[in-house]
């Protein structure tokens, strides 16, 4: 049984009179130790996934539809106060922000020690002496002076370090990491990245890795999950996926990588489709340069003909009968 598993997840907002599915009928599982990245451009409804799991989804969106099972018991099931039982104590979340996650009024020890507290596992100075041992665990240097600093006397990589330390505080089985390199500068990712590498380990955690950037998802991924316009359109082992690419959205995405010196970056033409203007069919039809008749209907994500990764298109399946109703994009 996988640590994490998401069954045809959809969550959906009203809009112009409609409500519309921003995620819709996303399934994956995360084993206990692995590190599933799942990945797409901004606006392709990555974090909206992370925030549907946790059930943080602000109004007026909210979760339609499918299960989100952690050891086999459904979080969709469970009343608020089992909810926040789960969150930071059986996942972790470390968000893309680290200025604006982090309190300015509270110390990072503070905020650390809260999450102790909340929990029941520390209390008093026994929580903030834990805190500095996790600021610690994360490499933060000086961990005692900066645990009594506030997080605008932090720099940026130190910030995300904290937050690292906050979703790891009551040893979670899952982290949740969105986008966690993004504000940062080269170096410092690599740094960070490297952290995670070595967390991963010591902690024997499972990873849910949010990102946009293929560099990261090879460094860090065992399997991966593209995601275009709220849909999972391919799912592979991480090598199978930069070797043999299937869905025309994933091979864009690789071409688009810096390769050598001098040679012109490919980019995909368009953007994603806005909430509410996504088109009937496979929603990456206008920007695909290999669209054909069968893109007006919706493509179910099947293993391809070759018996292969499963793939969101048509280009890779046996019979056009693995089509779903277009108009189950909206509620």
């Amino acid at each position: 049984m996988p640590l994490l598993d998401v069954d045809h997840l959809t969550t959906a907002f009203p809009i112009e009179g409609r409500v519309v599915a921003a995620v819709s009928d996303v399934s994956f599982s995360v084993d206990a130790g692995e590190t599933l990245a799942l990945v797409g451009e901004s606006g392709c409804g990555k974090s909206l996934t992370a925030l549907s799991i946790l059930r943080l989804v602000d109004p007026p969106g909210r979760i339609v539809g499918g299960a989100v099972r952690l050891e086999g018991r459904d979080l969709l099931t469970l009343d608020e106060r089992e909810m926040r039982s789960v969150r930071g104590r059986q996942i972790g979340l470390v968000l893309q922000e680290p200025m604006t996650a982090l309190n300015p009024v509270y110390t990072v020890g503070s905020q650390i020690a809260e999450a102790l507290q909340v929990h029941g596992l520390a209390r008093g100075r026994q929580a903030r002496a834990r805190a500095v041992e996790l600021l610690e665990a994360v490499r933060v240097p000086d961990p005692q002076r900066r645990a009594r600093e506030y997080p605008h006397q932090l720099s940026g990589g130190l910030r995300q370090r904290a937050l690292i330390a906050a979703a790891l505080a009551c040893q979670p089985k899952l982290l949740i990491a969105d986008e966690p390199t993004t504000a940062l500068d080269v170096t410092i990712q690599g740094q960070i990245l490297d952290l995670l590498r070595d967390l991963k380990t010591r902690f024997q955690l499972a990873l849910l890795l949010i990102t946009h950037d293929l560099g990261v998802v090879a460094q860090q991924a065992d399997r991966v999950a593209v995601m275009y316009a709220g849909r999972i359109v391919e799912e592979a082992p991480v090598r199978t996926l930069f070797r043999d690419p299937r869905h025309p959205y994933t091979r864009g995405l690789l071409a688009s990588l810096p390769g050598q010196h001098g040679t012109r970056l490919r980019a995909i033409e368009g953007t994603v489709p806005r909430l509410g203007h996504i088109p009937a069919g496979c929603a990456f039809a206008p920007r695909c340069a290999n669209r054909f008749e069968p893109c007006g209907d919706l493509p179910a994500l099947v293993p391809a003909a070759d018996g292969s990764q499963p793939v969101r298109c048509f280009l890779h399946h046996r019979v056009r009968e693995t089509a779903v109703p277009a108009a189950s994009a909206a509620i």
